[in-house]
């Protein structure tokens, strides 16, 4: 019995190293051509805005885009950096817009006294403007309702 469940732990290793290698091989594609993106550095495919007007939504819900750059912005569960300009109490001190008073919910819509841990890390849902070209091309067109 040992026997038997060594040679198909074997054959199940050696299947599992095959198809590995297999991935392996095939090249990663980027959508904006040869080389692919890497993390947080601009490139030529576009840059960062810095201290523009917000750009007007797309659709409704849709968070809204940050106008400046967050580049060496900390947020971990201790510190969020955003909090400096955007908490309640700052905002009228340094022009930035408030945090939202959806923040401070939970899921079941209990009002929190401070930001819903589900909120507090604002770059999973905003992101930074930039001038990036699409990707590929689309027909998006705005929400009715949100066109000027």
């Amino acid at each position: 019995m040992k026997k038997l469940a060594c040679i198909l732990g074997l054959f199940l290793a050696l299947g599992l190293s095959a198809t590995s290698s297999s991935v392996a091989a095939e090249e990663l594609k980027s959508l904006r051509g040869a080389e692919a993106v890497k993390g947080d550095v601009p490139s030529e495919n576009y840059r960062y805005e810095r201290d523009k007007a917000t750009q007007q939504r797309q659709y409704v819900q849709q968070p809204p885009l940050i106008p400046h750059t967050t580049k060496g912005y900390l947020i971990t569960k201790e510190f969020n950096k955003c909090l400096d300009c955007h908490s309640w109490d700052r905002a009228a001190e340094t022009g930035a817009v408030r945090v939202s008073v959806t923040h401070f919910k939970t899921r079941e819509g209990k009002e929190l006294s401070n930001i819903s841990p589900r909120r507090y890390f604002c770059v999973q849902c905003h992101v930074p403007q930039t001038d990036a070209k699409p990707l590929v091309g689309n027909n998006f067109k705005p929400a009715a309702g949100l066109v000027k």
